[in-house]
Protein backbone atom coordinates (compact mmCIF):
# COMPACT_ATOMS: atom_id res chain seq x y z
CA UNK A 1 0.00 0.00 0.00
CA UNK A 2 1.06 3.26 -0.89
CA UNK A 3 1.88 5.79 1.98
CA UNK A 4 -0.82 7.91 2.49
CA UNK A 5 -0.50 11.98 3.35
CA UNK A 6 -2.16 13.40 5.94
CA UNK A 7 -5.20 14.89 4.20
CA UNK A 8 -6.23 11.95 2.98
CA UNK A 9 -5.76 10.07 5.99
CA UNK A 10 -7.89 13.03 7.08
CA UNK A 11 -10.42 12.61 4.41
CA UNK A 12 -11.00 9.14 4.82
CA UNK A 13 -11.48 8.98 8.29
CA UNK A 14 -13.96 11.88 8.30
CA UNK A 15 -15.58 9.52 5.55
CA UNK A 16 -15.48 6.61 7.51
CA UNK A 17 -17.42 8.95 10.73
CA UNK A 18 -19.98 10.59 8.34
CA UNK A 19 -20.82 7.21 7.23
CA UNK A 20 -21.39 6.06 10.41
CA UNK A 21 -23.22 9.46 11.46
CA UNK A 22 -25.84 8.32 8.58
CA UNK A 23 -26.21 5.20 9.73
CA UNK A 24 -26.93 5.57 13.28
CA UNK A 25 -26.01 9.21 14.93
CA UNK A 26 -26.31 8.31 18.98
CA UNK A 27 -23.68 5.55 17.91
CA UNK A 28 -21.36 7.99 15.94
CA UNK A 29 -22.23 10.70 18.53
CA UNK A 30 -21.05 8.23 21.62
CA UNK A 31 -17.68 6.90 19.43
CA UNK A 32 -17.17 10.19 18.14
CA UNK A 33 -16.45 11.62 21.54
CA UNK A 34 -14.88 8.15 22.59
CA UNK A 35 -12.40 8.04 19.82
CA UNK A 36 -11.93 11.68 19.83
CA UNK A 37 -11.06 12.27 23.34
CA UNK A 38 -8.79 8.96 23.19
CA UNK A 39 -6.55 10.37 20.26
CA UNK A 40 -6.43 13.97 22.00
CA UNK A 41 -5.35 12.61 25.30
CA UNK A 42 -2.79 10.54 23.20
CA UNK A 43 -1.79 13.21 21.31
CA UNK A 44 -1.13 15.39 24.27
CA UNK A 45 0.68 12.84 26.35
CA UNK A 46 2.91 12.28 23.38
CA UNK A 47 3.60 16.24 22.60
CA UNK A 48 4.22 16.24 26.45
CA UNK A 49 6.84 13.38 26.77
CA UNK A 50 8.49 14.46 23.42
CA UNK A 51 8.24 17.99 25.25
CA UNK A 52 10.57 16.63 28.60
CA UNK A 53 12.79 14.00 26.52
CA UNK A 54 13.43 14.03 22.78
CA UNK A 55 12.59 10.60 21.04
CA UNK A 56 13.21 9.16 17.40
CA UNK A 57 9.01 8.92 16.76
CA UNK A 58 8.73 9.79 13.47
CA UNK A 59 6.84 12.86 12.48
CA UNK A 60 3.86 11.18 10.41
CA UNK A 61 2.83 9.80 14.29
CA UNK A 62 2.15 12.91 15.19
CA UNK A 63 0.53 14.38 12.23
CA UNK A 64 -1.36 11.00 12.43
CA UNK A 65 -2.59 11.76 15.81
CA UNK A 66 -3.83 15.14 15.26
CA UNK A 67 -5.96 14.09 11.91
CA UNK A 68 -7.24 11.16 13.92
CA UNK A 69 -8.20 13.78 16.77
CA UNK A 70 -9.68 16.27 14.29
CA UNK A 71 -11.54 13.78 12.25
CA UNK A 72 -14.65 12.74 14.34
CA UNK A 73 -15.17 16.67 15.58
CA UNK A 74 -15.20 17.57 11.56
CA UNK A 75 -17.85 15.10 10.84
CA UNK A 76 -19.92 15.63 13.33
CA UNK A 77 -19.94 19.56 12.77
CA UNK A 78 -20.67 18.25 8.83
CA UNK A 79 -23.21 16.05 9.68
CA UNK A 80 -25.13 18.75 12.34
CA UNK A 81 -24.65 21.46 9.73
CA UNK A 82 -26.35 19.57 7.44
CA UNK A 83 -29.29 18.00 9.28
CA UNK A 84 -29.86 20.76 11.48
CA UNK A 85 -29.78 18.97 14.88
CA UNK A 86 -29.28 15.29 16.49
CA UNK A 87 -32.26 13.71 16.44
CA UNK A 88 -32.02 11.17 19.28
CA UNK A 89 -32.35 13.82 22.01
CA UNK A 90 -35.48 15.59 20.35
CA UNK A 91 -37.23 12.18 20.62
Amino acid sequence: MANLRPIEILLIEIAFYIILWLVNEYLASLLSLIFGSIFLLLFLISIIVEWIEKSKVPRWYYTFMLASTLAPFLAALIYLSISGGLQWLQD
